[in-house]
């Protein structure tokens, strides 16, 4: 029972993608079924959410990986909802904390001190992405 709690627990720490319902919900698609627009499409559809998210605990370290797991991650989220598109609004890089260490070393002798250093750090960006869920009837043709 309390591994259950605890599991419970760490899955609703680890939920990094939200929503705003603007519209019915429909049954669950497959995430594959779901089309990504940068511009609104030419046919009819309706709004169903505001979808937010963010790439944070992916093992993705480059920025194009990062972009990948918010998609993803849209996609998934609109899915559940039966949305067959999303409108992308954007996606941004947000720092999420920096990393940095030093080393250093002094040298004494007779003609005086001699102090060396060497620092470095990085910045860890993390990815956001923002988009509407949207319904559009599968009989109308696409463009």
């Amino acid at each position: 029972m309390k591994l259950g709690c605890a599991a419970a627990i760490l899955l609703l720490g680890a939920c990094v993608t939200s929503h705003v319902l603007v519209g019915k919900a429909r049954a669950p698609i497959l995430p594959g079924q779901v089309q990504l627009f940068l511009e609104p499409p030419k046919i009819p559809y309706e709004q169903i959410a505001v979808l937010s998210t963010s790439s944070k605990h992916a093992f993705a370290f480059t920025a194009q990986g990062k972009s990948d797991v918010v998609i993803k991650r849209l996609k998934e989220e609109a899915a559940a909802l039966g949305a067959n598109g999303i409108l992308l609004q954007e996606i941004t890089d947000e720092p999420m904390g920096s990393v940095g260490t030093g080393v250093s070393t002094e040298f004494s002798g007779a003609r005086g001190t001699v102090d060396l250093g060497i620092g470095g750090s990085a910045l860890m960006l993390q990815k956001f992405g923002r988009g509407i869920a949207v319904y559009m009837d599968p009989s109308q043709p696409r463009n």
